[in-house]
């Protein structure tokens, strides 16, 4: 019996995206990035060349990403593995301003990577899988800004709400099949990466809640990408997986 684990992973070029890769290829498992570019880091992490997938595609490009997922996963063997899992964590953040400000460009950008993209992904890989009897996850890196709102940031509040609600659907679908999927979608908590970046530059009179993301800097409260990736993996070794799809690391 294979003792394989094939991973998925979006984002996995930098930030916390890139910390879980390296984690889960030295866990051993067999990782495809999907990400704008490629990564020499995640590369190094590799033990062997045939571990590490990585593909350069704009997940912004919705049909083109899924149709490319969908192929591939179907050219697979279900008994080569012992277990499939998608991890949904690439997002962007558009320009930090009120919603009459946001260009029509940008606020399409952020709601098909941080929602379309995650939804479409998410259609293929179960799809594509719907036969295997291996264990199959989907877990959906979400916010705690998608279950409170703040100005300034109606895009990826609406994107990490509608990754939530999604979820909750996605859970009723799989509960009825023999070999359904488990989904989560989960709150990382506050990680230093370059959306904490832009958050805490923002100007102060277009993001009223800037203050807040400065304090967290300077008071220590930002987690690591390495230390967050951790939690995040972590939550997909729990036996408990997908009894709560939407769950947050910083409650038990």
């Amino acid at each position: 019996m294979t003792t394989k684990h094939l991973t998925i992973l979006t984002g996995g070029s930098r930030g916390m995206g890139l910390a879980m890769g390296q984690q889960l290829l030295a866990k051993g498992h067999t990782v495809l990035s999907i990400a704008r570019r490629s990564s020499s880091a995640l590369a190094a992490a590799a033990p062997s060349p045939d571990q590490l997938i990585q593909w350069e595609q704009d997940l912004g490009d919705t049909d083109a990403a899924a149709q490319r997922l969908g192929d591939w996963l179907r050219s697979l063997q279900a008994s080569d593995w012992a277990s499939i899992t998608l991890i949904n964590n690439a997002g962007v953040i558009p320009q930090i301003a009120p919603l009459s400000d946001l260009a029509t460009p940008d606020l399409r950008n952020a709601l098909r990577v941080g929602l379309e993209a995650p939804m479409a992904l998410t259609g293929v890989f179960l799809g594509a899988t719907d036969s295997w009897t291996v264990p199959k996850k989907v877990l959906n890196v979400s916010s705690g800004l998608g279950r409170r709102p703040m100005a300034s940031q109606a895009a990826y509040c609406t994107a990490k709400a509608g990754m939530d609600a999604y979820a909750r659907c996605v859970a009723l679908e799989e509960a009825h099949k023999p070999h359904g999927a488990k989904i989560v979608s989960l709150a990382p908590g506050v990680i230093d990466t370059d959306m904490q970046v832009q958050l805490r530059n923002a100007d102060a009179g277009a993001f009223p809640d800037v203050g807040n993301f400065k304090g967290l800097h300077e008071g220590g409260k930002l987690s690591s990408p390495a230390e967050a990736g951790a939690k995040v993996l972590g939550w997909l070794d729990r036996a408990d997986f997908g009894q709560h799809v939407i769950a947050d690391v910083r409650e038990p």
